[in-house]
């Protein structure tokens, strides 16, 4: 198999590159990983957890972003995470279990319980994940209740020092617009 052409894309969190991998990885969605030892039996997982400094992993579609330890330099990070990626992608092995992304994005199969939380869904997929993917993240549903709806940020998202202003400016304030009983918007 043909080594892919990966290119490294900067996202808002400085801790947080974005691997750009010019073929699908995940037919949609994405898959986090914050726990080196709970993704154990994850080829993709196993094996970028174990480049020294990273810290954390999200599978998009055609993307990987990877979190390092704030003080680590992406000097020295980029290119053997690069390679990695390179040499899993050429193997042909399965990187993710066949399954995996769906028993393990727990908001993807939430039921939506009414006419609200579907209209939240539909925004969240057409609009704003979307947008969040272009810079290296997403952001997952997980409930709502009584007009405050919880939602977990991912991969750059997750500890990018512009999150919180993402969901309360961007999030919060387009989800408002649009459903007058949405009273807040807040992270998991």
């Amino acid at each position: 198999m043909e080594s892919p052409n990966i290119t490294a894309e900067i996202t808002p969190n400085p801790n947080t590159l974005k691997f750009n991998l010019g073929r699908t990885l995940i037919e949609s969605g994405s898959v986090n990983f914050t726990d080196p030892v709970k993704s154990k039996g994850v080829l993709l997982a196993e094996t970028l957890f174990g480049i020294e400094n990273v810290l954390g992993i999200m599978a998009g579609p055609n993307f990987v972003t990877v979190t390092k330890r704030p003080e680590a330099s992406w000097n020295t990070l980029a290119e053997p995470i690069i390679k990695t990626l390179k040499e899993l992608l050429a193997s042909g092995k399965s990187l993710l279990p066949a399954d995996y992304a769906a028993t393990n994005a727990p908001a993807e199969h939430h039921a939506a319980n009414g006419e609200i939380e579907k209209r939240i869904k539909e925004i969240l997929d057409a609009e704003i994940r979307p947008a969040v993917a272009m810079d290296g993240g997403d952001i997952t549903f997980y409930g709502y209740e009584n007009g405050i709806v919880t939602l977990h940020l991912q991969g750059s998202c997750s500890s990018c020092p512009s999150s919180t202003l993402t969901l309360k400016m961007g999030v919060e304030n387009r989800l408002k617009s649009l459903i007058p009983e949405i009273r807040e918007v807040v992270q998991v």
